[in-house]
C-alpha cells in the first residue's frame, strides 16, 4: 500500500489542507495534487460520485501525489471496504452518533486482529502482487480513520466517540452543527464556533487529531491556533 503522507503529517501535529470534491472528476482530483494540497476528500455522501468514479478519482490522486480520502455515506462494512479495496487511503464517515457507530468504522477499515475487514487482493494490494501479510500490516498502519460528529446524538455521546481505539481524526462539521442548532447555514455563529472550540482539547487529549471546515486564510489561522490540524475546504472555492 502506498504511504499515506496526509496521515503521517497530521499525526505528527503538522497541519494539512485539502478539499472536498463533490462531483465525479478525476481531473479535479489530479489538479488538487499538482496544486500542492495534502489530501482530497472524494465525497460519496453528497453529490453524484459512484463507486466506479471514485476508483478513477483515487487513481488520479495517486498520479499527482495526493492522499485519497473517501467520505462514505453508509457505515456498512461491505460498502466501506469496496472503496478501500479500490485504493482509498482513508475514510471520513458521517453521522457517527455513538460509540457503537465509531467502533463499526474501525472494524470495517482495519484487518484482524485490529478490526474485521474482509481480505481481498484488489488494487490496494497491487492486485495481490504484494505479499498479503506485508500488505495487511501496511494497510492497518496507513489507513486514516476519520469520524464525523454532526448531530445532537453525536454531541451527547461525544466522549465515547472521541475515545474510540483505532480512530485517528474527529471531524467537526459546522454546517450540520448549525442545522441541528436551528441556525441553518450560519457556520460562523458563536454557538457553532464555541461547540467546536470546546471539543478540541478533549479530542487532542485522547490522542486524536481534529478536522473542520475553513473558508479563508483567517479561519485557517484561527483553527490552527486552537489545535486543528486537518483543514478542509471545497473545490468550488479554489
Amino acid at each position: 500500500m502506498l504511504k499515506n503522507t496526509m496521515k503521517e503529517k497530521m499525526m505528527s501535529d503538522t497541519p494539512v489542507i485539502g478539499p472536498f470534491v463533490n462531483f465525479p472528476s478525476p481531473a479535479m482530483v489530479e489538479m488538487m495534487g499538482w496544486l500542492g494540497m495534502d489530501f482530497v476528500i472524494i465525497d460519496c455522501e453528497h453529490g453524484s460520485t459512484d463507486y466506479e468514479s471514485a476508483e478513477n478519482m483515487i487513481r488520479a490522486a495517486e498520479l499527482s501525489g495526493i492522499s485519497p480520502i473517501v467520505r462514505i455515506g453508509m457505515n456498512i462494512q461491505q460498502h466501506i471496504q469496496r472503496f478501500l479495496d479500490a485504493g482509498a487511503q482513508g475514510v471520513l464517515i458521517p453521522l457517527v452518533n455513538n460509540e457503537e457507530d465509531a467502533k463499526n468504522v474501525v472494524n470495517s477499515t482495519k484487518y484482524p486482529p485490529v478490526g474485521k475487514r474482509g481480505l481481498f487482493g484488489g488494487r490496494s494490494s497491487m492486485y495481490a502482487a504484494q505479499s498479503m501479510s506485508e500488505y495487511v500490516k501496511e494497510a492497518n498502519e496507513e489507513m486514516m480513520v476519520g469520524l464525523q460528529i454532526e448531530t445532537m446524538d453525536g454531541l451527547d455521546n461525544q466522549d465515547g466517540i472521541i475515545n474510540t481505539d483505532g480512530a485517528d481524526m474527529i471531524f467537526l462539521g459546522p454546517g450540520d452543527l448549525s442545522s441541528v442548532f436551528g441556525i441553518h447555514g450560519q457556520m460562523t455563529h458563536p454557538k457553532v464556533q464555541k461547540t467546536i472550540s470546546d471539543m478540541i482539547p478533549k479530542i487532542k487529549s485522547a490522542g486524536k487529531q481534529v478536522g473542520t471546515l475553513v473558508f479563508d486564510g483567517e479561519s485557517a489561522k484561527k483553527w490552527i491556533g486552537e489545535g486543528v490540524n486537518c483543514l478542509v475546504n471545497s473545490t468550488n472555492r479554489f
